[in-house]
């Protein structure tokens, strides 16, 4: 199941935003007072949106890491075993060889 928690933290944050916008909007206050707390609040969002942001490429990055991790630990196991079947069919070429050689001489008598 896919993890919804960085979309949905980032609608919460979004309608807290817009929420506050409209409240500080709707407040009766002088014009000046209230362009204030919008800057405010703008701020307060751009630094939360950088948090959520470095917080996010954290997540990936871990999970990048693990992700290369399992691949290497995949590719390593999928190479030794390859390297035992190249042994075995090694091994009984070398079998059919001698089967063929001594047929050879067989029929060289």
């Amino acid at each position: 199941m896919k993890d919804n928690s960085g979309s949905i933290l980032l609608a919460l944050v979004t309608g807290a935003v817009v929420g506050a916008g409209f409240g500080i909007l709707y407040a009766p206050n002088k014009g000046v007072e209230t362009r204030h707390k919008i800057k405010d609040k703008a701020k307060d969002a751009k630094q939360d949106l950088k948090n959520q942001i470095s917080h996010a490429k954290d997540e990936l990055t871990q999970m990048a890491n693990n992700r290369i991790e399992v691949f290497e630990q995949k590719l390593e196991d999928t190479i030794s075993n390859m390297s035992y079947k190249a042994d075995d069919i090694i091994v009984s070429l070398e079998h059919k060889l001698e089967d063929l050689k001594k047929k050879n001489a067989q029929l060289h008598k």
